[in-house]
């Protein structure tokens, strides 16, 4: 795996973003994806998607992320970068989710007002970490 050159693209059903190795901030608009508008914001500092207006990852400092898929229940994505990261995700409002990094299970996590959830994930260069963020239902 390595960084998007392109920003963003599909690859089957799910997206795959972001560029860490950008020294400027680039962003792509009007990406479509499975009938919705994608936006995303890129360089070393910072990692920004949006879908159809609305904010839905974020990592500092920025990130490449592979196979990222989300539904009201789970979302689950690959990401590498050269450093530590804070992701912040937009999910459902004042929700408990189970969060597993690289298939360990490291918690429960709940939303904010607003739908926000911040997760550290530890990276290096050349490691790619899985995360899966499931809503709690237990």
């Amino acid at each position: 795996m390595s960084v998007v050159n392109e920003l963003i693209n599909a690859q089957g059903e799910s997206l795959e973003f972001g560029n860490y190795e950008l020294g400027a901030k680039t962003k792509k608009d009007g990406f479509e994806f499975q009938g919705d508008i994608y936006k995303i914001k890129t360089f070393n500092e910072i990692t920004k998607l949006e879908k159809n207006g609305m904010f839905v990852y974020e990592s500092v400092p920025g990130t490449a992320v592979h196979g990222f898929k989300a539904d009201e229940n789970d979302v689950t994505f690959v990401v590498e970068g050269p450093e530590n990261a804070s992701i912040t995700l937009e999910l459902e409002p004042e929700t408990e989710y189970k969060v597993h990094v690289d298939d360990v299970y490291v918690g429960k996590n709940k939303t904010n007002l607003g739908g926000k959830m911040s997760i550290s994930v530890d990276l290096e260069e050349g490691r790619p970490v899985k995360v899966d963020v499931k809503r709690a239902f237990d």
